[in-house]
Formats: C-alpha cells, sequence, structure tokens
C-alpha cells in the first residue's frame, strides 16, 4: 500500500518512537466495508513492520468500522481513526504514532500543561473529508490532547466513508468537531483555540502573558506568505521582530494545488506554509497565533496593537498583512445555511455532496477550477457566473466544457438560498438578460466569487479605499507613519503569492528605513 519512497520516509520518523506502542485495527467482513479493512489491516501491517515498538492486533468491532486505535502499550486507547487516514490524514497518523511513542511535540510548554490539567470526561469526534487541507490541524490538535491527557478521547471520522452519519447529523462542512455528542466547533481549530473554549481562564492568561511582552522593533500583523516575507526581512535586520495572527499561513492553507509559485512546479498550501513557517523559525521572530486584531493607534513611542482578547502589543512600526477572505453573496439564506450546504471550499466539503448536484457561483479561474473539481465526485455541477462571460482561463474553461456532468449558466445573478431549516434544499437566480426569475434544486452551493481584505477591525485609524484595500506607496507606507501594508489587504492589482511575498519584502525593508530615520532623526533633535 505505502510506496518505497514513503516507506522509507516512514522508516526515519518510526526511529522516534522510544516505548511500546499499540495498534489496533478493528475490521468489517460485510461487503460494503470489506475492501477499506483490508485496506487500512494493510497500513497498519506495513507500519507496524518498521518498528519494534509496535504491535499489531485484530478486533471485532461493533462501533465504526474499519478503524485504527493507538495506544500506549497496556493502556485503553483514546486515539481512533474511523476510516482509512491517507490523504492529507496520513501526517496525522504519524504523529499520533509518534506522540504516542514518546516523542515530544513542538508546542509551548504552557499549553501542554493547560492540556494536562483539563478536568472532566470529554469524548471528541471529528468528521473530515481526507481531501481537506484544513481538518488535520484540528485533528492533530485533538489526538495531542487525547494523548496527554487521560480524561480525554478523540476519534476522527471519514465523512465520505461514513455517509449514513454524516447525513444524520446535518454534517455539512469539515471539519466538524463533537464533544460528547454535541456540535462543539466547526472549521480549522487550532490546539490553542479548542483550549481557549474549554478553559475559561484561558483567554485571560494569555492576554496577561501578552500584555507583559517588550515592544517590538517591527510588529506583523498577520501571518500569510506576506507576512511571513515580511518577518524574514525585518528579522535578517537583527531588529526584535514579531508576528501576531489568527493562524499562520492565512488562506493559503486553504487551498489545494498552486502551480504558479516560480521555481516550485507543483505544490500544495499546507506543505508551502510548512515551508514559510520553518522559515521564518530559522530566526528570532516571536510567533504569536491564535490572536484576532481589534485596532491600532498611534502612541507616544510607536503604535499599539490591540487585540481581541484585551491584550495589546507596543511596537516602533508595524506591518499589517491580514489577507482576504472569501467574498460572500449577500443574499438572503446564504448565512441561514452556512455550513449546513453553503461551502467557500470545495476541497474540503465536496466529498460531503458524493453523489448530489451543486451549485458553484463565479465564474473565474477559482469557480471553474472548484467545477472541474466537484465533478468527479458529485452528480452534477451547475456554474452560475454574473458576467455575460466566463473569466477564467481559456484552458479551465475548454476543460470544464469538456465535462458531461457540467452545465455553464451566463448572466446569472443568485438572489437567494433556499432551505428546508436544516439543510440548503437550492437557489433562485435571476436571468440579467431579461429578468426573469429561476428556481435551481441543489444540496450544495459553493461560493466563489472573490477576495474581501481584512480590514474592518482598523476602523477609521487608517485610511482605506472605497473596496476597503489599504493604498500603499512603493515603499509598503500607508497613511500613518510608521504603519506599512502588504498582501491581499492592500490595493494590489493582483492577489497572488508571490506578489504578497514581494510586497512583504517590500514593507519590511520600507519599515526599516524608517527605523533607521527616525533614530537619526531623535539623534539630531538631542544633539540641538
Amino acid at each position: 500500500m505505502l510506496d518505497a519512497n514513503l516507506k522509507s520516509q516512514l522508516n526515519t520518523y518510526l526511529q522516534n518512537i522510544v516505548r511500546p506502542i499499540e495498534i489496533t485495527v478493528a475490521t468489517d467482513t460485510s461487503a460494503e466495508r470489506q475492501a477499506k479493512s483490508q485496506e487500512l489491516l494493510t497500513l497498519a501491517t506495513e507500519i507496524s513492520s518498521l518498528s519494534e515498538h509496535i504491535t499489531l492486533q485484530e478486533a471485532i468491532s461493533q462501533d465504526r468500522t474499519p478503524s485504527m486505535s493507538i495506544a500506549l502499550a497496556g493502556e485503553a486507547p483514546r486515539v481512533t481513526f474511523a476510516g482509512v487516514p491517507m490523504g492529507h490524514e496520513f501526517n496525522s497518523l504519524v504523529l499520533a504514532l509518534l506522540y504516542a511513542g514518546g516523542h515530544p511535540p513542538k508546542v509551548d510548554e504552557a499549553l501542554l500543561e493547560q492540556i494536562r490539567n483539563l478536568p472532566g470526561e470529554r469524548n471528541f469526534e471529528t468528521y473530515v473529508s481526507l481531501s481537506c487541507q484544513s481538518c488535520p490541524e484540528t485533528v492533530q490538535a485533538l489526538n495531542l490532547m487525547a494523548l496527554l491527557n487521560p480524561n480525554i478521547k478523540h476519534t476522527m471520522i471519514d465523512g465520505a466513508l461514513f455517509q449514513q452519519e454524516v447525513d444524520s447529523k446535518n454534517v455539512m462542512a469539515v471539519p466538524s468537531i463533537y464533544l460528547n455528542g454535541e456540535l462543539f466547533g466547526q472549521g480549522r481549530m487550532t490546539a490553542d483555540d479548542i483550549v481557549d473554549k474549554l478553559d475559561d481562564s484561558a483567554a485571560e492568561k494569555q492576554a496577561d502573558a501578552l500584555n507583559a511582552k517588550d515592544p517590538y522593533d517591527v510588529l506583523i500583523v498577520g501571518g500569510g506568505p506576506a507576512g511571513a516575507s515580511a518577518a524574514i526581512y525585518a528579522a535578517r535586520k537583527g531588529i526584535r521582530t514579531g508576528i501576531v495572527a489568527d493562524r499562520f499561513g492565512g488562506q493559503v492553507l486553504d487551498t489545494m494545488a498552486i502551480e504558479n509559485f516560480i521555481s516550485v512546479s507543483e505544490t500544495e498550501g499546507p506543505k508551502l506554509v510548512a515551508n514559510l513557517e520553518a522559515h521564518v523559525k530559522d530566526y528570532e521572530v516571536d510567533i504569536m497565533t491564535g490572536q484576532l486584531a481589534s485596532g491600532l493607534t498611534q502612541t507616544g513611542n510607536g503604535i499599539s496593537v490591540e487585540l481581541k482578547n484585551g491584550a495589546s502589543l507596543q511596537s516602533k512600526s508595524v506591518i499589517i498583512s491580514t489577507g482576504a477572505r472569501w467574498r460572500e453573496m449577500n443574499v438572503p439564506g446564504e448565512q441561514t445555511y452556512r455550513g449546513k450546504g453553503v461551502a467557500y471550499c470545495p476541497h474540503c466539503d465536496g466529498p460531503l455532496f458524493k453523489g448530489k448536484k451543486v451549485a458553484v457561483i463565479g465564474g473565474g479561474n477559482s469557480g471553474i477550477e472548484a467545477a472541474i473539481d466537484l465533478a468527479g465526485i458529485v452528480e452534477h455541477v451547475t456554474v452560475l457566473e454574473f458576467a455575460d462571460t466566463l473569466r477564467a482561463d481559456e484552458v479551465l474553461q475548454r476543460k470544464a466544457r469538456s465535462m458531461a456532468n457540467i452545465d455553464i449558466i451566463s448572466s446569472a445573478m443568485t438572489t437567494e438560498v433556499l432551505g428546508d431549516g436544516n439543510r440548503v434544499t437550492g437557489l433562485t437566480w435571476e436571468d440579467r438578460t431579461n429578468g426573469q426569475l429561476n428556481q435551481l434544486n441543489v444540496a450544495g452551493i459553493f461560493v466563489q466569487i472573490g477576495l474581501m481584505p481584512n480590514t474592518e477591525w482598523l476602523g477609521d485609524s487608517i485610511a482605506l479605499t472605497d473596496r476597503g484595500e489599504i493604498p500603499v506607496d512603493n515603499r509598503g507606507q500607508t497613511s500613518v507613519p510608521g504603519v506599512f501594508a502588504a498582501g491581499d489587504v492592500t490595493d494590489a492589482a493582483y492577489k497572488q503569492i508571490i506578489i504578497a511575498m514581494g510586497s512583504g519584502a517590500t514593507a519590511s525593508l520600507g519599515a526599516f528605513d524608517h527605523l533607521i530615520r527616525s533614530s537619526a532623526d531623535q539623534e539630531l533633535e538631542a544633539v540641538a
């Protein structure tokens, strides 16, 4: 099942296991599950053969099958994979093996201690799709928590394999996390996010720690490609540098195939983000994730960035690289059915609509790429484009038009999302050529209509364009001295990873030049 190259890599990783662990595979002999059971058993057999510290046993289970559980030898399992953990979840499996086997996680010790001290019995279940790039971080966080705290259990569930469960619980977005049978959260959650939600005092402790930090020379708000680039350029100047962000990687974490990053023929968003983070960590950069900025204020000594948890960080200069998010349709029913059929990530949520009819809103590159990807999973895809022609590259249009289960409708304006109270049942759209209203019956709606800059938190503290973007000069300088901006949050004409990285470097060099000039001016004033 594992090719020679993957086996070789896995063998290297498993050398880090220092204590005996047990893998238990529960199989199912029914016609529906037999093939997947055999696939999982083969995977577990190959893994166990690579380490003398791993033993394998089979079991017949009345619960979800096939499944694989991992435990320290002699202990009851607290980590389970329901399904075959391949695709993006293969890394989750490897990390679970390493952590169970005694390999220390690269996580802040204060967070580890919080996890160990969480009280009460907690049984987590996370529904994922194996093509979801956002799911592994959540699965890995919950697996780590289960392995650290004997009161916590966690099961990853492949939604495509356990479709009946998905339908009965109305799971229409991944990851969907359940705690003791009740919905706990949807979307990517880090260990910090989960602990914050479980520990009432966590936010207060974090705020105290952040308030105690010394001022920075450069503080970067946002951890995407622009922020990472800015951090590296600043740190290489030997100045005190910090990054504060909701998550490291930003929207790139939700990007599947990247084929236009110069010098790299093809990669995936999570892989690129991992490389970016490793590069930033080569330098003395203070990375603070799980934090949302709520305001920016000029002070006598520089700039203050206020955070949503009540803390504030001080810096002599600031680089804003908060990026952008998917633009919403802003029609009735969209928010009501968000996560219940209205989705924004076809790679993540597409497998949940296997064999069903869906719509894609938007005929740009993202929309047509989404339609092509979904066509291999769902029964039928209808693309609705507002303009009278598609904006996608010609090569993508040709591919989409060649697929029998894709229909493309132009001059179509979505007017309402329809549902039965629990999930999407369809939408209405207006034909812009004649004003006629039409109804389309679909189970899912994937919105791909561009980006919105993440600038609401700035209020009127800085000049913005009428589209909410930050205008910058050729040095990345904004309307506020000492405040710079880079990436998709700015008025840059093109929103591309490589352009964001370049603008991050520009803003960082601009900020350094500002610091030098400010220091020189202060020295002159002192002499005068």
